[in-house]
C-alpha cells in the first residue's frame, strides 16, 4: 500500500513488465484462507479482495505498468460483479461510504489512486454522459461515445476539444469545468499507454 510511491513499487518488481505480471497474478491466483477469517475481507477476484477498501486503487495500477486496458477490464468487471440494484447490492459493507465512492468515481471514468494528490487515474466510464456540478458554479461533463456493455475499452480521450495524452486527469482541470470525452470500443486500444 504505497499509492504515493508507485514508481518505487514498480522498480521493486523489476520494472513495468514485472509489475504487470505481479498484478496479473494478484487477480488470477486464488487465495486459501485458513484459521480465523476476517469478516471484512470479501469479494475476491483471485487474491484481490474488493470488499476490503484499502485495496480499491489496485485495479488502476495497471495504468502505471503501461497496461491501461487491464485497468479498464477489471474496473468494468468489478462494477458488474460486485454491485447490483438489489437491497444487498454491494459486496461487504459501506465503511463510511468508500464502497459507493469507488463505484461512483469508477462510473465517471476516473479514480484517485493516491488520496490527497490532486490527480485522478483514468479508467472506463459507465454512462454515455454525466455531469459534475461544482461548488464554484462550473460544470464538468463526461461524455462516453459509443459506451455499451461490450464497448468498455477507451480508444482515445479528448479534453475540451484537445486530444488528451496520458492517463491522469488533474483536479484543477475538473474545477475549471469543461468536457472530458472518451471514445469507446470493444477491443483494447494499442496506443493508449502512459
Amino acid at each position: 500500500f504505497v499509492p504515493h510511491q508507485v514508481d518505487t513499487l514498480i522498480a521493486l518488481h523489476g520494472g513495468k513488465k514485472g509489475f504487470e505480471k505481479h498484478l496479473d497474478k494478484l487477480f488470477s491466483e486464488s487465495i486459501e484462507m485458513q484459521g480465523d477469517q476476517h469478516v471484512d475481507i470479501s469479494g475476491f477476484v483471485g487474491m484481490y479482495g474488493h470488499g476490503d477498501e484499502p485495496g480499491h486503487h489496485i485495479p488502476y495500477l495497471f495504468n502505471y505498468a503501461g497496461a491501461p486496458a487491464k485497468t479498464q477490464k477489471w474496473v468494468d468487471y468489478l462494477r458488474k460483479t460486485m454491485y447490483s440494484t438489489a437491497p444487498d447490492g454491494m459486496i461487504n459493507n459501506e465503511d463510511c461510504g468508500q464502497m459507493s465512492a469507488w463505484y461512483i468515481m469508477s462510473a465517471l471514468g476516473f479514480y484517485p489512486v493516491c488520496p490527497g494528490k490532486p490527480v485522478y487515474d483514468l479508467g472506463t466510464p459507465l454512462f454515455p454522459e454525466t455531469a459534475i456540478h461544482l461548488e464554484n458554479g462550473n460544470s464538468f461533463r463526461i461524455v462516453a461515445h459509443k459506451v455499451s456493455y461490450k464497448n468498455i475499452y477507451v480508444q482515445k480521450i479528448v479534453l475540451n476539444g484537445i486530444p488528451f495524452t496520458g492517463l491522469q486527469l488533474k483536479h484543477e482541470d475538473i474545477m475549471k469545468g469543461g468536457v472530458l470525452e472518451f471514445f469507446m470500443g470493444p477491443l483494447p486500444a494499442k496506443n493508449l499507454a502512459k
